[in-house]
């Protein structure tokens, strides 16, 4: 048997642990980064019989990878900064209706903005507690719940920093920040769009606990200011980049600087509002996590087995829109981070240049198939754990309509 052939069963036996994280009880990350590390250890012996000839491969990899892991370790410490002022509150607290239509509206459109410049798993987060404000009772929540994770998954796909993925594809220049907003804008906001209305229909007017008696939060001194400057920071990333060209890292790197700066002068006392604390919060797990099953996929670029993939996908399908199609349907079952990157191995950038037509097409179908099932995102993780949400009881409710999103946001990709 070749090495090649037992870099694809490592790869494949990693993964299926990674599925099965939850009945294995070993975390994900500790199997990424045992896969990565066997996968190029093969690699090394099979391809490299002088082992110091792997190093120039595994580095070059190695770097494009610490790009993304640092861009998202700033972005991460300024999202974490703003939301330990209660920063998020200064938008939220505006959504002061009664009535059950409105608030699904008002929840899913601010959670798919917000959701652009935040990751799609803290403002998951955030939107889900302060439902919980309006709804008390958990059982009514369960579609206010489900619309969050399909608006935050859909917001995430149409911005460079709205979700790993299309930070991948705009930190290696595939596709450009203007070119991925003007062109999945429009079929993203279509996808959360369509349950929307779906959905919108069955509720009652019924009127909810009056804003009134919602119970105002407390901000801390320099609230404001360290949401604009935060906001602005992550803003700025691709004007900077758009302006000097020099990678997004750098652009997060000054932003979490200046940040820093701000919050050690006003916080002479408090420290747990300062950097040094808030780097305590920080989810390194799933930065590491990114790190393993990066490099493991890189390890099956290396090797050519993505670009076979890629030639005996077109061979067998002839259209590569139906390939990525496909790509957002796997999402639903398989983390998109590694679609994504398996895609940027099967489709090089010497063939597929910058802001070629399928990079955004790759963004929207990972980043919007990820809501099909609960367990297809980050988000739908987390709200299933915070809400008590059953796989099962999503399904019903909530992939059809859902579906029928993706498929109008994926037409109007196609058609404009």
């Amino acid at each position: 048997m070749t090495t090649t052939f037992w870099i694809i069963i490592v790869f494949i036996a990693g993964y299926a642990a990674i599925i099965g994280e939850h009945k294995t009880g070993v975390n994900k990350t500790a199997v990424a980064l045992i896969t990565a590390v066997l996968c190029w250890v093969l690699v090394s012996v099979g391809y490299f019989p002088q082992t110091d000839r792997a190093i120039g491969p595994l580095n070059a990899h190695l770097a494009d990878t610490s790009q993304v892991l640092i861009f998202l370790l700033g972005a991460m410490t300024i999202v974490e900064l703003i939301n330990s002022h209660n920063g998020f509150q200064l938008i939220t607290r505006f959504i002061t209706t009664r009535d059950k239509r409105t608030l699904l509206w008002q929840i899913s459109l601010v959670t798919f903005f917000v959701s652009a410049v935040l990751d799609n798993l803290t403002t998951a987060i955030i939107m889900v507690l302060l439902l919980r404000r309006y709804i008390p009772e958990q059982k009514d929540r369960f579609l206010f719940a489900g619309m969050i994770i399909v608006a935050a998954n859909a917001g995430g796909a149409w911005s460079p920093i709205g979700d790993v993925t299309t930070t991948m594809l705009w930190i290696d220049d595939r596709v450009s920040s203007w070119k991925l907003i003007s062109t999945l804008l429009l079929p993203s906001l279509v996808s959360l769009i369509v349950p929307l209305l779906c959905f919108s229909r069955t509720l009652s007017r019924e009127k909810l606990v009056p804003a009134a008696a919602v119970k105002p939060e407390h901000f801390p001194t320099g609230t404001k200011r360290v949401f604009i400057l935060g906001v602005a920071a992550l803003v700025f990333v691709p004007v900077l980049r758009g302006l000097t060209g020099l990678p997004p890292y750098i652009g997060i790197i000054l932003g979490l600087g200046l940040m820093w700066a701000l919050t050690d002068l006003i916080h002479q006392e408090r420290h747990y509002l300062r950097v040094p604390h808030v780097l305590t919060r920080i989810d390194i797990s799933s930065v590491l996590f990114f790190l393993g099953i990066l490099m493991a996929v890189a390890s099956l670029e290396t090797t050519g087995v993505l670009d076979h993939i890629s030639r005996w996908l077109d061979a067998r399908l002839g259209d590569k829109n139906i390939v990525v199609g496909m790509l957002g349907l796997l999402s639903a079952v398989i983390d998109n981070v590694p679609l994504t990157a398996a895609a940027m191995g099967m489709y090089p950038i010497d063939s597929y240049p910058l802001d070629a037509k399928i990079w955004p097409m790759v963004a929207y179908c990972a980043g919007t198939g990820g809501s099909l099932l609960i367990i297809g995102s980050a988000a739908g993780v987390v709200v299933m754990g915070m809400e008590n949400i059953r796989f099962g009881a999503y399904m019903k409710k909530m992939t059809l309509p859902v579906l029928a999103g993706y498929f109008a946001g994926l037409l109007v990709l196609l058609l404009f």
